[in-house]
């Protein structure tokens, strides 16, 4: 079992980084960690998180505001530097100073990840990186902003404990998570489900403007950058299209892409257990879940949809819901 706080013993400056476009259990769990090392130790080591500016959603949480979203300074010598919920190779900018530092660690929950560190703790079973620190938590120092940090982690992972990678252990753990007296109610409603009214509007026009195809076993929906543009909307505008997507009657994949560049689209796609998710993206260089992955791909987007539509069909195929045609059986 790692231990965090023996690996940290005499370190003076701690970086911390996540993916990419950071989501919930990426952002609960560097700010988890932060002040968990925060707490246990020294006040001289000096302990840095340095993210993607994350949603607003976020800033609830303690440390927000110290996250360090610009690395184009000098190089900081870090002792120790800890990638969560990602491979280094996604963090961004952050990287040279993940490549630079004396001990590299690694924590992660997706079965992608074969490890980027000098030191590897990846636990697929487990649903989000935020239940996979609180196990490795020294529970003397862990109080009510830790443990936040890793309840919002635990339920945008597990979409507030519906998923399947819910297990008994995630739901006894947001007991003892709870009990530390945040509002956990307002937490989920505020960090989760509440929209603002343009993110309602592009939600309302993916779903009007999505396509079914493979008999209706699978949906697509992209936003290009001329919509993006015209509503004033990011990344961070886009959290929980895909599963609306997914929810539709019928639907074993639900894909959703965004415009990242020219030609290059973030694709995002959840499934039902006929579509691995994680076999899907691997071939374009993604990763994640079973039920839930993404990756980045380059072409129109028709182009993209006929390439991944590919080895979806296949999974399709594999479980019996199409015949080896590609037609109903």
């Amino acid at each position: 079992m790692l231990d965090i706080l023996k690996e940290c013993e005499g370190a003076g400056h701690i970086g911390i980084s996540g993916h990419i476009r950071p989501d919930g259990d990426c952002v609960g769990a560097c700010l988890s960690l932060w002040k968990y090392l925060k707490n246990a130790l020294p006040e001289s080591a000096e302990i840095t998180v340095y993210l993607d500016k994350p949603p607003k959603t976020f800033e609830l949480l303690n440390g927000y505001d110290e996250i360090v979203t610009d690395c184009s300074g000098a190089l900081p010598a870090h002792d120790v530097y800890f990638v969560l919920d990602s491979v280094p190779d996604r963090i961004g900018d952050p990287k040279k100073y993940f490549d630079a530092a004396v001990k590299k660690i690694n924590i992660d929950h997706h079965i992608s990840n074969e490890g980027g560190g000098d030191i590897n703790h990846m636990r697929p079973e487990i649903g989000s990186v935020c239940e996979v620190l609180y196990d490795l938590y020294d529970k003397r120092y862990v109080d009510e902003d830790v443990a936040k940090a890793v309840y919002i982690g635990m339920i945008h992972d597990t979409g507030v404990f519906q998923y399947s990678n819910t297990t008994p252990d995630t739901l006894r753990k947001a007991s003892e998570l709870i009990a530390y007296g945040f509002d956990f109610s307002r937490i989920i409603e505020e960090t989760f489900y509440q929209k603002s009214y343009i993110q309602s509007q592009i939600m309302g026009r993916c779903l009007m403007e999505s396509v079914r195809f493979m008999h209706g076993h699978c949906i697509v929906s992209v936003i290009d950058k001329k919509t993006m543009d015209f509503y004033g909307v990011g990344s961070e505008d886009f959290e929980g299209i895909v599963n609306q997507l997914r929810n539709i009657k019928g639907t074993d994949c639900a894909i959703f892409m965004y415009s990242v560049g020219v030609l290059e689209y973030k694709v995002s796609i959840r499934t039902t257990d006929n579509v691995d998710a994680a076999k899907v993206v691997s071939h374009f260089g993604g990763g994640g879940h079973a039920k839930a992955a993404g990756c980045n791909m380059k072409g129109t987007y028709h182009d993209c949809v006929n390439n991944i539509s590919v080895y979806i069909e296949e999974e399709l195929i594999e479980h019996g819901v199409l015949d080896k045609n590609g037609e109903k059986p």
